[in-house]
């Protein structure tokens, strides 16, 4: 499983057809201790760049854009009780929703680990 990174600070994992997205560490980092996180209903429709989520945090609330088309399959309940764990683990525990990519072609315009770094640099 390749990991892939928006500009927006979005990072995506696919497995098959179904794409796990959350924030980076960095995003999170930026955000502060996220007290609240705002997901979306299992079934909803996004598009690329569409806004699917909310993460708050003491500092501001920020919305989260999808890095692709597709269909909400699953969202992260943990995150309802503990959304902290947006900034313990981003990468991990931290996931926000899966999505049933609509074009996986759309994975091509995203940036890798190297260059997404480079863009926080």
């Amino acid at each position: 499983m390749t990991t892939r990174f928006t500009e927006d600070h979005e990072w995506i994992t696919v497995d098959g057809d179904i794409a796990t997205v959350g924030i980076t560490a960095y995003a999170a980092e930026q955000l502060g201790d996220v007290v609240f996180v705002e997901l979306p209903d299992v079934g909803k429709q996004v598009k690329k760049g569409d806004e699917f989520a909310v993460v708050e945090s003491v500092k501001a609330a920020s919305e989260v854009y999808a890095p692709v088309d597709g269909e909400i399959v699953e969202i992260n309940d943990g995150l309802d009780g503990e959304p902290a764990k947006v900034n313990e683990a981003p990468l991990g525990d931290g996931w926000f929703v899966k999505f049933k990519l609509a074009d996986a072609s759309q994975l091509e315009g995203l940036m890798d680990e190297a260059a997404y770094n480079a863009h926080i640099a």
